[in-house]
This record gives structure tokens, sequence and C-alpha cells, in this order.
């Protein structure tokens, strides 16, 4: 589904980059600071920076974090990366789908505990290692000004991923069964613990 841009000017959108980078992610007020534009920006920044050929995305319920998640994809594609999407989701699972089926990286549009009108990204590299401001954050900022610009007209090529099977396989693992009782039902955890 597609949202209304909100374009804003280039001088502007570079000054803002300064101030929505964060140590840890990126957030900012929707649109004011984080539009579709600048999330474009990012995603090809991402992907030049880690020079990726696949990458996974996904996204939490806030009401901007769909149109955020297209057009970093879109912008992922741009620089010529193959993007997957987990779709709806908790940060903990774009960081287990980079790392479990191999991406380069993972990019979750989020704003965490930010209230009501933010919106954001965290990114990981191979392995699901964060990128921070002391490693990768400030590279990603300076590769937003050689961003091309935001072709936001189509819709991006996405693989879709059912990762939660994969996932909850993985959660198991940490189960003792000596002190639990779990089953499996319908792809969900059920039982007394």
């Amino acid at each position: 589904m597609k949202q209304a841009q909100h374009s804003i000017p280039v001088t502007q959108e570079l000054r803002t980059m300064d101030e929505i980078f964060k140590a840890y992610d990126v957030r900012g007020r929707v649109p004011e600071e984080l539009d579709e534009t600048v999330a474009f920006r990012i995603g090809w920044a991402f992907a030049r920076y880690l020079d990726a050929k696949r990458i996974v995305i996904g996204g939490d319920v806030r009401d901007s974090s769909e149109a955020l998640m297209r057009a970093a994809a879109l912008g992922m594609e741009a620089a010529g990366v193959e993007v997957a999407s987990i779709g709806l989701c908790g940060s903990e699972e774009v960081y287990f789908a980079t790392f479990h089926y191999g991406f380069d990286g993972g990019l979750m549009v989020t704003a965490s505990h930010n209230p009501q009108g933010w919106n954001g990204m965290k990114l990981v590299g191979e392995n699901a290692r964060p990128l921070s401001g002391d490693e990768g954050l400030a590279e990603v900022r300076a590769l937003c000004e050689r961003a091309p610009a935001a072709d936001l007209d189509r819709e991006p090529t996405l693989n879709v991923i059912d990762h939660r099977p994969a996932l909850v396989e993985h959660l198991l693992t940490y189960v003792d069964d000596g002190k639990a009782r779990c089953r499996r039902h319908s792809g969900t955890l059920a039982g007394d613990f």
C-alpha cells in the first residue's frame, strides 16, 4: 500500500540526517525528519556500505513502518540488492533472520521506546552484528549524501520469507526438556512452564 510521500527539500534532508543518526540507530519524527525519501537514501547507503547482495527487512506496528520499509527496500534495490521481507515483526526477528539465513545485513524499521509520531531503523551487518556510531553508522550517514534521487513510483520486488517456524525451532533449543513440558501446536508453542 502506497502512502503519500513527504519530500523534505534536499539541503534540509541532509541536515536532518545529522539529527536522526544516533549512537546505535536512526530515529526521528515522521514525516518532519524521517520520510520515504530519507528512508530510500538510508536503504541505498546501507546496502552500499555493506557491499551487500542480500538484505532482510522487517518492521513494527507503527502507522509509518510499512511506507518506510517499502522506501528503504526500493533504496536497497537501487543499490543492486535482493531484498527479503519478514514483514511485521520485532527487532529480534530481523536479527535472527539475518543470521539464520545468512543475509549480508538486516534492517528493522522501528522507533523502539519512542512515542507515537516517531519511527526509525536498526541496522545489522553479517551475522547480525549491529552497526553503531563507532562502527558503520557514520559511514552509512556519509553515503546518504551520494544516494540517487528516490524512485518511489513502483513497488519493490520482495522475497517474502516465513521465518517463524525456524525461529520457534531455534528457541526450543533453549528449553530444557527435563524442566519444562512443551509441545508444538500449529506452529506455536503451548505448554506448562
